[in-house]
């Protein structure tokens, strides 16, 4: 645990500059709906084939949902995902 505090101490002291905070924020967004979708599908028990099954797309399109280093995933693409899996997709501004 007291390397994953100094970790956290280090982002807190790097999110007081401003750049890094920006870049931040936008991984933070791409990474947390990679994780979601991931999520959301073992819940569902689907593997990443059977997912693209009923999406009507390849495993390797949601495999690159899933990576934490996608930047390009489209709103229909996630629209068609969450309709599969059961759930709506809600997007807001905070």
């Amino acid at each position: 645990m007291k390397g994953a505090r100094k970790l956290k101490d280090r982002i807190q002291q790097e999110l007081k500059d401003a750049e890094f905070k920006k870049a931040f924020e936008e991984e933070e967004v791409f990474s947390s709906i990679a994780i979601a979708l991931a999520k959301l599908r073992e819940e569902e028990g689907l593997t990443q084939k059977e997912l693209a099954r009923r999406m009507h797309t390849s495993q390797q399109m949601v495999a690159r949902l899933e990576n934490l280093d996608n930047k390009s995933c489209s709103l229909k693409t996630l629209v068609r995902a969450a309709r599969v899996l059961n759930k709506r997709l809600m997007i807001k501004f905070v």
